[in-house]
C-alpha cells in the first residue's frame, strides 16, 4: 500500500469540510442540508465511491467548486470520503446540518486554512 500526503487546493474566499460518510446517497443528503442552512450558498460536493467502478459522484449549485470538488476528491481516491468546498458561507453555519446527515460518519476538518491530507 502506497501512502501520499495530498494538498488541498482552494480558490480564495473559500473554505472546504472534509469527512467520511457510508452510502452513496450521502451526496443528495448533504445537498439539501446546505441549501436548507444558508440560502445563498454556493458549493461542491465530490463523494469517493469504494466499491465497484469507484466512482465520484457529485453535487453542487456552483459549477467552479463542484468541479474543484470532482476533481479534489479524485486525487485523494479514499473510499467513502466527500469534499465540500463552500463560498458565502462559513463551516460554522453548516457543520450541525451536515452532521445530522444519518450516512455522515466523521467530520475530519473543516477550514479556510491551507490543508493537506
Amino acid at each position: 500500500m502506497e501512502l501520499k500526503t495530498v494538498k488541498i487546493e482552494m480558490p480564495e474566499n473559500c473554505n472546504v469540510v472534509l469527512g467520511t460518510a457510508h452510502f452513496i446517497k450521502t451526496v443528495e443528503d448533504i445537498y439539501e442540508a446546505l441549501v436548507n442552512a444558508v440560502p445563498s450558498i454556493k458549493f461542491g460536493i465530490g463523494f469517493c465511491e469504494s466499491s465497484g467502478p469507484c466512482l465520484v459522484r457529485s453535487e453542487g449549485n456552483d459549477k467552479e467548486l463542484k468541479n474543484l470538488a470532482i476533481n479534489q476528491a479524485l486525487k485523494l481516491g479514499c473510499g467513502h470520503c466527500f469534499i465540500i468546498f463552500l463560498k458565502n458561507a462559513y463551516p460554522i453555519n453548516v457543520l450541525d446540518k451536515i452532521e445530522q446527515v444519518p450516512e455522515v460518519c466523521t467530520i475530519h476538518a473543516a477550514t479556510a486554512n491551507p490543508l493537506e491530507v
